[in-house]
């Protein structure tokens, strides 16, 4: 790779470029007069760097080459930028070439590349919706074909090898977009060669300071981590020769973790450089998949490992068909990580998916359902946003395994709840969730599952709607199934709702009423009537008329009898016109500020319910009476906390007794327990009223230690 790399930073002209394609594959006609056909639609056109435009594609080629790429991905990937920087068409390409060859170029030209000089500063709130946008095209163009996608990702670490070229802001908003679309892509697919490099590029650009901190490290520190890393290799060495390992049949490699990697653990883990524990690692490459536990066995019978730190991915393999197994160990003062892995599986933990065009044997093949499921995502879900949201939390996160009773193995992201499994499995299974067993023990259903857990989830007879859970949720098929099912029914329930809230102030049926509703027009936009208190009134005065007109049921009547006053009770917000006396919340459902509500009226008493509360749906598609409710625009501001507590008995009662005190509700807590330090770490999501908010937060800095405290109302601190 390292040769590679070099290659094509030293390229500058077409002659060179093709003697290095042509050094990776043998003569074709038809890669002739694709490559004749790219410099022919390109000439005249220049790079930022000088060199003829050409040379562009035909090095995308040869990184493709290098992957393994077949014919009609190298054909492809000279193709790929005619179509959208010259006067070919995608009819021409197929008239000359392929449909195949076309399609793959129509889908690279779908993903509008960032190449226009007025791009979005680094700083603007545009910035995510850019990046989410060419994130959504790119998979949405690879759905049918996931060789885009690879060929997308050579296309870009080209660009980055290349970036010097560029201006400054250019380079930032480039490397920022690598960094948040491209890396996390190259992670699922399983191309670690990729991801690293797209990575530490990146980092450089987008945080140098950041970088130069560990790059000054490594460098100050190269003579004495390469000298540790060479006495544990010459110890291995000769344990595994001794152990009946023959001399040859094995390889011993030695790394020194990469920038980005050691940036991102020590900032999850809040440590410096000098304590991450994988900093230095070797890897032990055998020829067959039981010869990785015979090498275990001889590293853990004489060094002294880590258990928590161990993971075996060989008999338990990662979705994009990573195999190796992990193991942590003391070498005198020295920590260092040993990875163990077969020749064939060594292959696909640097290649991915390309492993499996380039090295035919090479084992597993990896999963590509999660394209799928994206697929459900982005054609459910129009906020783009949202949608890149849900889907990067999937695409780049440590995996864990876990097992259905039968013993099928699915592999999901850590953090992962057990009601994220359930829709893991179906998506009908976790919208009908009703209980949850972890290990043969019930469950709450937000329990967070570890690696190897055996999952039986018990179905109901219908859907069960968890609106307020999304958050809690980890992966995208789970928060968007539980989104699109609640956005659903709550269109459904206002409809509903509408209708009795305007037959209870006008105390007729709701066959009759929605009889008015369709002659003056409402019917179509009637859940509207529901949600905004506005409209509602502007309703109730037209069909006021209704209700005058009919004697047999108003023989007396009275003008202004359907006036619609506003009546406010703490954070709530009610339209009805009669007198509230009394308002009461039913605890079936605990509504909480913000959720979905209803009101239900009983004499001059209201009861509020959650509006998906299961008593509450009953309620409403039984005609109950109702009113109209909102929360007040004044909400308490929802805030969250992260603190650290000494790890001791009773700590927690007393910390939980001072905000009572000071005046914090509180909606949720959760322990984050890091496995590598004795600290815990509480998430808290409280609710302060506004009036204190700056005092209570002064309070609380003062007596605990805060690691995070802001406020989720505010759309600058998410």
């Amino acid at each position: 790779m390292t040769e590679l790399l070099q290659n094509i930073k030293t390229c500058k002209t077409i002659k060179k470029a093709k003697e290095l394609l042509y050094c990776r594959i043998e003569f074709d006609k038809d890669i002739e007069k694709a490559l004749n056909f790219c410099i022919f639609y390109h000439q005249g056109q220049y790079r930022k760097s000088g060199e003829e435009y050409a040379v562009h594609p035909i090095l995308v080629a040869y990184i493709i080459a290098y992957f393994g790429g077949d014919k009609e991905m190298i054909i492809a990937s000279l193709l790929h930028d005619v179509v959208e920087d010259t006067e070919c068409t995608i009819d021409k390409l197929k008239s000359e070439f392929s449909e195949s060859v076309a399609n793959l170029v129509e889908g690279l030209t779908k993903i509008v590349e960032i190449r226009d000089e007025n791009l979005i500063s680094s700083t603007s709130e545009d910035r995510l919706a850019k990046s989410a946008l060419s994130f959504r095209k790119m998979l949405v163009a690879s759905i049918k074909d996931v060789r885009v996608l690879v060929i997308k990702l050579c296309d870009r670490l080209h660009n980055m090898l290349t970036i010097d070229a560029l201006r400054e802001d250019k380079r930032k908003r480039i490397a920022e977009e690598t960094l948040m679309v491209y890396a996390p892509i190259a992670h699922r697919l399983g191309i670690s060669t990729i991801k690293n490099i797209l990575e530490d590029i990146s980092f450089a650009i987008v945080l140098p300071k950041e970088y130069e901190k560990i790059d000054k490290y490594l460098k100050e520190h190269t003579q004495q981590l390469q000298l540790k890393l060479n006495h544990f290799i010459s110890k291995v060495h000769n344990l595994l020769i001794n152990n009946d390992f023959m001399d040859g049949s094995f390889e011993l490699e030695k790394r020194i973790k990469h920038y980005y990697s050691i940036y991102l653990k020590m900032q999850r883990k809040g440590i410096s450089i000098e304590e991450v524990l994988d900093l230095l690692a070797i890897r032990i490459l055998v020829k067959k998949p039981l010869d990785c536990y015979k090498a275990l066995g001889v590293i853990h019978l004489n060094f002294s490992p880590l258990i928590s730190r161990f993971k075996d991915y060989v008999a338990v393999p990662k979705e994009n068909g990573y195999q190796t197994i992990h193991t942590t160990v003391f070498d005198d003062k020295s920590i260092i990580e040993a990875q163990i892995r077969t020749f064939s599986m060594h292959k696909t933990a640097e290649f991915g998916l390309a492993a499996h065009w380039k090295y035919k044997e090479s084992g597993l093949s990896p999963k590509l359902e999660w394209l799928e499921d994206l697929k459900s995502t982005q054609n459910s879900n129009e906020d783009v946003q949202e949608f890149y949201e849900y889907a990067k939390n999937d695409l780049y996160s440590e995996d864990i395994s876990v097992f259905s009773p039968r013993g099928d193995i699915f592999t999901l992201p850590r953090g992962v709840t057990a009601l994220d499994f359930a829709y893991v499995v179906h998506t009908e299974i976790g919208n009908k969730t009703k209980a949850i067993y972890v290990n043969k023990q019930k469950v709450p259903l937000l329990t967070k599952l570890k690696n190897g857990d055996i999952v039986n989830v018990v179905v109901g007879n219908k859907p069960i709607y968890r609106c307020s859970w999304i958050n809690s949720l980890k992966t995208s098929k789970a928060r968007n199934a539980i989104s699109l099912s609640c956005r659903q029914k709550i269109r459904e329930l206002n409809k509903k709702i509408a209708v009795n809230i305007l037959s209870t102030i006008f105390h007729v049926k709701s066959k009759r009423l929605l009889a008015w509703l369709r002659k003056e027009k409402f019917y179509k936009k009637m859940d509207k009537i529901a949600i905004d208190s506005q409209f509602l009134k502007d309703v109730v005065v037209v069909l006021s008329k209704y209700s005058k007109s009919d004697k047999m049921f108003f023989p007396i009547l009275k003008i202004g009898q359907h006036k619609i006053k506003k009546q406010k009770f703490d954070h709530l917000v009610f339209y009805a016109d009669f007198n509230i006396s009394n308002v009461l919340f039913n605890y079936c459902c605990n509504p909480k500020i913000g959720d979905d509500i209803v009101a239900f009226k009983k004499g001059s008493t209201v009861t509020i319910h959650h509006k998906l509360c299961e008593k509450a749906i009953e309620m409403i598609e039984n005609d109950q009476s109702m009113v109209f409710v909102k929360w007040a625009r004044e909400l308490p501001n929802k805030t969250k906390i992260i603190v650290n507590l000494e790890n001791k008995r009773g700590t927690l009662a007393t910390f939980l007794t001072f905000l009572a005190k000071i005046g914090i509700n509180v909606i949720s807590i959760e322990l984050e327990n890091d496995e590598d330090q004795l600290a815990d770490y509480f998430e808290l999501i409280v609710e302060i009223p506004s009036a204190n908010y700056d005092k209570i937060q002064k309070q609380l800095k003062n007596k605990y230690k805060t690691i995070e405290f802001f406020n989720m109302n505010d759309k600058k601190a998410k």
